[in-house]
């Protein structure tokens, strides 16, 4: 079996004093991509792990949670700059306003991307997926609000004509995990055609992947050093770390 390390970046910024927490400055992460261009890394789409049968030894998958204007502004030069492939999750619901639930006495919040610059990102390096519409968490929702959700933020993809692979980033990573409100969730997700959903955990996924609603991604923090990055995407988050 092959490793798959899945890394989920969210915020950046150009200032590198202000690289903390979710938020990386542009510099770091050129430097990671630089890293994984040098060691020959190959990138997927999360919509093509479900048809591959196998992949290269050394392959990654980037991912984006929320779809701000800084990702537009710094990351997604550089992912073709490097040529690198990306999947990003949108909260439909707050598509052109701003990441409400950052925001606090201390932050203000992101701006979220317009329906206009997610339908001008680049397919042949950008590809959308699903992180809910009202960016709460799963296992606070009912069946049936978690429905009206999924109508919802169909209603928008539909409308707005833009082209959402069948996958979920869960909002702070966070669904049911005891039976039967777990079993009853996986059913929702099939039933709204669904096909891979995608929590934290922090470790290296096998692949072919077993469990295709509890892919595991690794949090990339904007503090941490290069040298942390690499040990994240051969070993997974460690204790020691």
């Amino acid at each position: 079996m092959s490793k798959l390390p899945i890394l989920m970046y969210h915020n950046f910024c150009k200032d590198s004093v202000l690289s903390f927490g979710l938020t990386l400055s542009v510099a770091k992460f050129e430097k990671q991509l630089q890293y994984l261009y040098d060691k020959q890394y190959s990138t997927y789409f999360v919509s093509e792990l479900e048809n591959l049968k196998d992949i290269n030894t050394k392959s990654v998958v980037l991912t984006f949670d929320d779809v701000t204007e800084n990702q537009l502004v710094y990351a997604v030069p550089l992912l073709e700059k490097y040529n690198f492939k990306a999947t990003f999750f949108v909260p439909f619901g707050y598509i052109n306003k701003t990441d409400l639930w950052n925001v606090s006495s201390e932050n203000s919040g992101n701006k979220i991307m317009s329906i206009q610059q997610l339908q001008s990102l680049n397919s042949n390096y950008i590809e959308l997926g699903h992180h809910s519409f009202l960016h709460k968490k799963y296992d606070s929702l009912t069946t049936e609000e978690i429905k009206k959700d999924f109508d919802a933020s169909f209603k928008i993809i539909s409308e707005s004509n833009l082209k959402v692979t069948n996958s979920l980033a869960y909002p702070y990573g966070n669904f049911p995990k005891k039976n039967p409100k777990k079993n009853q969730f996986f059913k929702t997700l099939e039933e709204n055609s669904i096909k891979m959903g995608f929590r934290i955990g922090n470790k290296i996924n096998t692949f072919p992947l077993k469990n295709k609603y509890e892919i595991q991604r690794i949090d990339v923090k904007g503090h941490e050093s290069l040298l942390k990055f690499k040990l994240k995407l051969k070993f997974g988050k460690l204790k020691l770390f």
